[in-house]
């Protein structure tokens, strides 16, 4: 049998006993355990979400996005043009938000972003339609009011010109 210094082992290192009991050893474990990583690895699909009447509607959405997006691509030409790119820049908005929250919805993400109140956010984008529309409403006015005043400026024209035939002072060139 061995004396208590050769259990003890070699000096500077630690005896079996005291890893055993881990109270009077050196070496005690100095860093904390692992935790499990958050990372992308752990993503899953969520069929709730997707089955539900929220993910049902987020999905319409951008398929019908996609749909409108493609039908403004297959126009070849047009005239007056303008409307036609407010359409295609609206469709393919809509289609990369919208797949975008579906995304995050879908794959539980906004649950690891808990400094975001995604259903605040959503009534911002919500916000911001409404201002969209706005936008567009007062565009449309001040081109009707400038059609008009180009109309109405057009009118006067002919009616100056008109009246140049009964005024004396105003000699015609062709006579």
């Amino acid at each position: 049998m061995r004396s208590g210094e050769e259990l003890d082992g070699f000096e500077g290192e630690a005896s079996s006993t005291s890893m055993i009991s881990g109270a009077s050893s050196p070496y005690q474990p100095t860093t904390e355990p692992v935790s499990q990583r958050r990372g992308l690895a752990g993503l899953r699909c969520d069929p709730d979400y997707l089955r539900g009447a929220l993910g049902c509607l987020k999905v319409a959405q951008v398929i019908l996005a996609l749909i409108a997006f493609i039908c403004i691509e297959t126009i070849m030409e047009c005239s007056p043009c303008e409307g036609l790119y407010f359409f295609e820049f609206v469709s393919c908005s809509a289609f990369v938000v919208t797949g975008v929250l579906l995304i995050l919805f879908s794959l539980n993400l906004h649950m690891r972003i808990p400094q975001i109140n995604w259903n605040l956010t959503i009534f911002g984008f919500l916000a911001t339609a409404v201002y969209a529309v706005n936008t567009f409403l007062a565009v449309r006015k001040w081109r009707v009011s400038v059609r008009q005043q180009s109309a109405s400026d057009y009118i006067r024209a002919r009616t100056e010109s008109r009246d140049a035939d009964g005024r004396p002072e105003v000699q015609r060139l062709d006579t």
